[in-house]
């Protein structure tokens, strides 16, 4: 289960095929930014080795790959960003 990337509506099933929508936003649930293999900043900003980039992160797609991404607990990513931000720049710290 996870939670929409867009209204944060908790998702209640655990696949999603094309047709899925978001019962919050009506938005699409099987696309790039609900994918646990989504990372912005890796190559074509996915963490699996796709043989295409997929432009639209937003829109519904035909990834192979796709796996609904997990409720993330208390974190936010946000949170998440800055922390691993703040380690990188610990290591150059004297």
């Amino acid at each position: 289960m996870g939670a929409c990337y867009s209204c944060g509506t908790e998702l209640t099933f655990d696949r999603a095929y094309r047709t899925t929508i978001c019962p919050g936003c009506g938005k699409g649930v099987r696309v790039c930014k609900n994918c646990k293999f989504y990372s912005p900043g890796s190559h074509w900003d996915c963490r699996e080795t796709i043989s295409e980039p997929v432009r639209e992160k937003d829109i519904v797609n035909f990834c192979e790959y796709f796996v609904l991404k997990a409720k993330s607990g208390n974190s936010d990513a946000g949170d998440e960003k800055d922390d691993s931000r703040a380690a990188f720049d610990n290591l150059f710290d004297s």
